[in-house]
C-alpha cells in the first residue's frame, strides 16, 4: 500500500516525528537512567511508567535460582525508557499498540518461561503504561484479564535485545543499517535474509520458508536458501504457495526485523536532529545524520502576549502566579471584571486572557502530552502559559484535563481487575449467532453461513 504524502512527506514518518517529541520526554529518559544506572531496575521502571507484575521470590520458589538469576541479570539491563522508545505503535496518533503481549526474553528450565510486556486494552490505556510480567510456555499461569495475555509471534524483541537492552544498544548500528530505497518504502528488505537466519536459530529449526505480514490481508511467503552453510543464506518467493492452513503456521518475521528502523527514517529525511534521539539511540545513527554542533544553552525568554486594547498596545503576562493585564491597574481590571460580571462588554486585554485561559494556542501540545501519558509535561505547560496560580475556566483546555483524568480511573479499575472489559462491550444479545473465527476453513464457513435459521412461532 502506497503511502499517502503531506508536503511531500510520508504520513508514517509525520506520526513518527509526533512520537519522538512528545511520548517519551527528556525527564523521563534522565530520571530513569539514573535510576537504572544506580541498579535500581524497579525504580527505572516506575520512572518510565512501567508495572512490574512479579515477584522474584515466587519466581525462585516456582523455576529455580538459575532462572532467577537470568531474570534478575535482565531486569538489571533492562532500560525501560528505551523499551517505551521502541515498542510499537498504531496510527494516527502513535499511541501504545494496546492489547498486546510482547516478549522480551525467554528462559529455558523445568518450565519454560518468557519475560513479556504488556499494554492495556484501548479503552485502559490512560497514562501509557506498560507492564511487566512472566508468562509459562506450559499455559499452566495464570493469564488474568488481559485481552491477548499470549505473546504475539509478530511482536517480539527476544531477538532484538538492543531495542531494550543497554548493554547491548551498541548492535543497533549493525542490525539497522538498510541502504536508502528509491521507492521511499519503510520494509528493510535487504536484512530480511540475515534477520530469518536469526529467527531460525532461534526457534531450532532449519532453514525454510516463513512469512511477512505486508498488511492486514497481504503476506508474502519466503523461503530462506544456501548452497551451504560457508555461504550467506538469500530469500526467494515460493515456487508454489501452500495452503492457508500451513502458512498460518510457518514462522512470521517480526515487525523490528521487517521494517526499516524509524528513527533512521527520520534522521534521513530531515525531521529529528541527532541530538533529539534517544542517548542510546544516537550514537547508532551518527553516520546518517549531519553532526551536531553544541550549543551553549541560552535560557528561553517567553514574551508577554501583545492586545491591542483602547488604541494602544497592552501587554499581558505572568506576574506572581497568575496571567493578568501588567498594563492596567489592579483597581481597574476589578471594576471591569465586575462590569463584566453584571453583563458588560469586557477589555481586549480581559478578553485574550480569557481566551488562554480556554482554548489557547498550546492546547495541541496539550494534549498530545496527554494522549502519550504525559501529565507532568502537559501540566508544565499549562502552568507556564497560566501560572501555578491560575483557575482553569470552562472550554477545551479544561476538558482535556479531565478526560484525561477521567481516563486514568479507568485505567485504575482495569488494573485492580474490578472491571476486565471495557463498560460499554457489554453481553452478546441472548439468541445472537457467534462470530465465525478466520481460521475456520472456507468450505465450514460456507457451508455454516448458508444455514437458514427456523423460523419461530408466536
Amino acid at each position: 500500500m502506497t503511502a499517502h504524502l503531506a508536503n511531500g512527506i510520508p504520513t508514517r514518518l509525520l506520526m513518527w516525528q509526533r512520537v519522538r517529541e512528545y511520548a517519551v520526554p527528556l525527564s523521563m529518559i534522565e530520571t530513569s537512567t539514573v535510576r537504572r544506572t544506580a541498579g535500581d531496575w524497579a525504580g527505572a521502571c516506575a520512572a518510565a511508567r512501567v508495572d512490574v507484575d512479579l515477584d522474584l521470590r515466587a519466581v525462585r520458589r516456582r523455576h529455580g535460582t538459575e532462572v532467577t538469576a537470568r531474570l534478575r541479570a535482565d531486569l538489571r539491563r533492562l532500560a525501560p525508557d528505551l523499551l517505551r522508545w521502541h515498542m510499537p505503535r498504531i496510527a494516527p496518533d502513535g499511541r501504545l499498540r494496546p492489547g498486546l503481549t510482547l516478549t522480551l526474553a525467554r528462559y529455558r528450565g523445568a518450565v519454560p518461561v518468557q519475560l513479556v510486556v504488556r499494554t492495556p486494552p484501548a479503552w485502559a490505556d490512560a497514562g501509557q503504561r506498560m507492564a511487566l510480567a512472566l508468562w509459562e510456555e506450559s499455559g499452566d499461569s495464570d493469564p488474568g484479564h488481559h485481552p491477548h495475555p499470549y505473546p504475539d509471534r509478530r511482536f517480539r524483541l527476544d531477538l532484538h535485545r538492543h531495542l531494550w537492552d543497554a548493554g547491548r544498544s551498541e548492535e543497533l548500528a549493525l542490525r539497522c543499517d538498510v541502504p536508502r530505497g528509491a521507492d521511499n518504502s519503510s520494509w528493510a528488505r535487504p536484512r530480511w535474509a540475515a534477520e530469518a537466519e536469526v529467527l531460525f536459530r532461534a526457534d531450532g529449526r532449519p532453514r525454510g520458508a516463513f512469512t511477512v505480514r505486508l498488511g492486514p490481508r497481504s503476506r508474502a511467503v519466503l523461503e530462506l536458501v544456501a548452497p551451504d552453510d560457508s555461504h550467506a543464506p538469500t530469500v526467494r518467493p515460493l515456487r508454489a504457495e501452500p495452503p492457508p492452513q500451513e502458512v498460518a503456521a510457518l514462522p512470521v518475521l517480526p515487525e523490528a526485523a521487517a521494517r526499516v528502523l524509524p528513527d533512521l527514517e527520520l534522521v534521513r529525511a530531515g525531521l529529528v536532529p541527532l541530538d533529539r534521539l534517544h542517548p542510546l539511540v544516537a550514537p547508532a545513527l551518527a553516520a546518517h545524520g549531519p553532526a551536531v554542533e553544541t550549543a551553549v544553552p541560552v535560557a528561553e525568554t517567553r514574551d508577554p502576549h501583545r492586545v491591542e486594547c483602547r488604541g494602544e498596545v497592552h501587554r499581558i503576562a505572568l506576574r506572581d502566579g497568575v496571567l493578568t493585564a501588567v498594563d492596567h491597574d489592579p483597581g481597574q481590571l476589578r471594576r471591569e471584571e465586575l462590569l463584566v460580571a453584571l453583563g458588560g462588554p469586557p477589555l481586549p486585554c480581559l478578553r485574550a486572557i480569557d481566551a488562554v485561559h480556554r482554548n489557547p494556542e498550546e492546547l495541541p501540545a496539550v494534549r498530545e502530552r496527554l494522549g502519550h501519558g504525559d501529565v507532568v509535561g502537559a501540566l508544565d505547560v499549562v502552568e507556564g502559559l497560566l501560572g501555578p496560580g491560575a483557575v482553569l475556566r470552562d472550554g477545551p483546555l479544561r476538558e482535556e484535563l479531565e478526560s484525561a483524568a477521567a481516563r486514568r480511573l479507568d485505567h485504575g479499575l482495569y488494573r485492580s481487575g474490578l472491571v476486565p472489559e471495557h463498560p460499554a462491550a457489554g453481553v452478546a444479545e441472548e439468541g445472537r449467532r457467534p462470530r465465525l473465527d478466520r481460521r475456520i476453513p472456507h468450505d465450514m464457513r460456507r457451508k455454516r453461513n448458508g444455514r437458514t435459521r427456523p423460523r419461530i412461532a408466536v
